[in-house]
Formats: structure tokens, C-alpha cells, sequence
């Protein structure tokens, strides 16, 4: 299935194909304070409507992992990494249209302890 999504101002806009069923819940700093709810994909299944370069990028820790949001409205709908050699994206699911989250199976991710 194809969704879209976006940051609250729409500067950051983008798809995603696949199939949405699963998230994960972090309990790291970050991802506690945004309340994201995560859907690992694939960076071949993204592609972004406006610039990818309207992303402004912030690193913590490890530096593993590159959480991105919109300069503008602060919204974060994205971060990527890799996975065993593969480079992913992280959509946070609260930034895509029409997704029923009471739908979605939510596994609770101890990232804390990272």
C-alpha cells in the first residue's frame, strides 16, 4: 500500500509503499519526547515529494541513527540508519495520512539501554 506523509507544514512531504501493520515504541530520549511511533522500511520504499534536502538533521549518542525534521515547523516525520548493511529509513506513523493507529500492533523497543 502506498501512504503519504509529511511534517505539519507540508515543506517535508513524502510516500512510503508497503505494508503498514507493526510500529515500534522506543523508550530512548528522544523518541519518548516526540511520542513517536516507528515503521521501519527500507530507503527504496521512500520517495520524497518535496526535496529531501528540506530535512534538517540532528545526531545523539552512538550517532547511529540520524533523526530528521522540518527547520520550519519542527515536526519530526523521518530518521535513517542501516540495518545489517541495508539503509532504512524510520517513518514515524503519526506523520502519515489515514493510518488508524488503534489498528497497528505496537512493540515496545528498549532503546534506553542502547
Amino acid at each position: 500500500m502506498l501512504y503519504k506523509g509529511s511534517c505539519h507544514c507540508g515543506r517535508v512531504s513524502f510516500e512510503v509503499e508497503g505494508d503498514l501493520y507493526a510500529v515500534k515504541e522506543c523508550n530512548c530520549s528522544i523518541c519518548r519526547r516526540l511520542g513517536a511511533l516507528r515503521w521501519f522500511v527500507p530507503r527504496s520504499q521512500v520517495h520524497f515529494v518535496n526535496p529531501e534536502s528540506n530535512l534538517s538533521t540532528y545526531e545523539f549518542g552512538k550517532r547511529k541513527i540520524q533523526h530528521h525534521f522540518c527547520s520550519t515547523c519542527g515536526c519530526a516525520p523521518m530518521g535513517t540508519g542501516s540495518h545489517n548493511g541495508v539503509e532504512m529509513f524510520s517513518i514515524n506513523v503519526r506523520c502519515l495520512e489515514d493510518v488508524d493507529l488503534s489498528a497497528l500492533k505496537i512493540k515496545q523497543v528498549d532503546g534506553r539501554s542502547f
